[in-house]
């Protein structure tokens, strides 16, 4: 049996008598994760992570969850409870979320605006961490995750920066090289950024040689200002790699690596010069065009401004007065009768239910997708969003029905859904409020919407 079916196995079991493995989420050779519940929470949902206990390290491992345990910040993973399972594992319970980027990378990579967003966030995590030193230690697309619409950075190997780590070896090419050496610090958590924006932006990491004795070469397809963050992060010698700060810099349009493609500036036209000639055919002009008015002036209403056309023959007004707009006629209250029916002898028939009674779609809005983003989607991205609309028919509030898998056209939907407009519907003769469901279905050659009315 694999690792991850023994580990499903243990679906069912109490780890420390009080929490339930209810259903195996993911899990590595050396570890397992699991939903599970704590007490007196039984409607909310927790993690439980399941891993060995080292000989002569749980002690140390147990220390290092407990002193996670104390962070706070909100794009940090938040770790409840620590403990032992026998004398063979350990367990963290920890905040559960519904998606990680390792699941998102094998479908498709993340746009240029994705990564935008991502960055921020993780970077925020990284300096709160090192500014009260810790290093993570293991950034990798399974360790950011996705709780709710915040993006979080995992706790569960948060170590003390100036804590050496025999025991540690380098796994892939998410650790840097010198973690081969034991050697755990926050230049290390710096390369396993660039090695994750090279995932997330081309979906293979295997660019780089772990034998080669010089930084390594970067895909040719990475773009500014990503490929110089990348490149400043990939060096061998630690002392070498961007801070965080210089990452950040590198972000702003006025800070990138290389320079913004030049736009000639737009020269301002000459002055025309006039000379005499010029002025004569300006004033023989003028003197035609007061001609022409007081000849006609006449057939001109005295109270319009609109100008007269040269060509309009003098047996016509020269200006046509414009037809009044006639205002639509107000549509008739389900109360009151149909006029033919205000003279008959018999009551008057109950009045038909018309469809503007239950509310429609005024003003849809299509979300806005960069063609880059557009060009990552494989298949249909999905997004629901539920509105609530007030009688006026604006929507008030809007949240996620669901969000789909990418946070970049969850983020563009929901900004389309808050600029939708609706026709009320009307009850007892007045507009009332109304609740509806926006579907959105991002397709790399269009995007689709469509709307249900849904009871409150």
């Amino acid at each position: 049996m694999s690792s991850a079916e023994v580990w499903k196995t243990w679906e069912g079991r109490v780890i420390d008598g009080k929490f339930p493995l209810r259903q195996w989420l993911s899990g590595s050779d050396h570890s397992a994760v699991f939903l599970t519940e704590r007490p007196g929470q039984p409607s909310q949902k927790f993690a439980l992570k399941l891993i060995p206990a080292d000989a002569g390290d749980a002690d140390r491992q147990l220390a290092r969850w407990r002193a996670a345990a104390q962070l706070s910040h909100p794009h940090l993973i938040r770790m409840y409870e620590t403990g032992r399972c026998g004398q063979t594992l350990l367990y963290a319970v920890i905040e559960y979320a519904e998606e990680d980027l390792a699941q998102i990378l094998p479908q498709r990579p993340l746009a240029p605006a994705e990564v935008i967003d991502l960055l921020p966030p993780l970077l925020d995590a990284l300096s709160y961490l090192h500014g009260r030193g810790f290093v993570h230690g293991r950034i990798t697309p399974s360790n950011i995750l996705a709780v709710g619409d915040q993006l979080k950075l995992s706790t569960d190997q948060v170590t003390s920066a100036g804590e050496g780590n025999s025991s540690r070896r380098r796994r892939d090419i998410y650790d840097a090289p010198e973690t081969a050496a034991g050697i755990v610090s926050p230049e290390g958590d710096l390369w396993s950024v660039g090695v994750t924006l090279v995932a997330a932006l081309t979906q293979n990491v295997s660019f780089a040689d772990e034998k080669s004795q010089g930084d390594p070469n970067l895909p040719a397809t990475i773009a500014e200002p990503f490929r110089g963050i990348v490149r400043e992060c990939l060096h061998l010698d630690p002392k070498r790699r961007c801070s965080i700060a210089e990452i950040k810099a590198r972000l702003q349009p006025t800070a990138r690596s290389v320079p913004a493609a030049s736009v000639e500036p737009v020269k301002p036209s000459k002055p025309v010069k006039r000379g005499p000639i010029a002025a004569a055919l300006i004033v023989a002009a003028l003197l035609v065009a007061v001609i022409i008015f007081y000849s006609r002036g006449k057939s001109v209403p005295a109270n319009t401004s609109a100008p007269v056309a040269a060509d309009q023959p003098t047996t016509q007004p020269a200006i046509q007065p414009a037809p009044a707009k006639t205002a639509p006629a107000a549509a008739p209250s389900v109360t009151q009768p149909p006029a033919s029916q205000a003279t008959s002898s018999q009551p008057p028939a109950p009045p038909k239910k018309s469809a503007s009674s239950q509310g429609g779609v005024a003003h849809q809005v299509i979300p806005e997708v960069s063609p880059s983003a557009r060009n990552t989607i494989r298949g249909t991205i999905k997004v629901g969003v539920r509105v609530e609309v007030n009688p006026s028919g604006k929507v008030t509030a809007a949240k996620f029905k669901s969000a789909g898998p990418s946070r970049y056209f969850a983020a563009q939907a929901m900004k389309a859904a808050e600029r939708w407009e609706f026709s009320p519907p009307v009850v007892d003769g007045q507009p009332a409020p109304s609740t509806w469901l926006l579907q959105f279905r991002f397709k790399r050659g269009s995007t689709q919407a469509s709307s249900e009315r849904i009871s409150r």
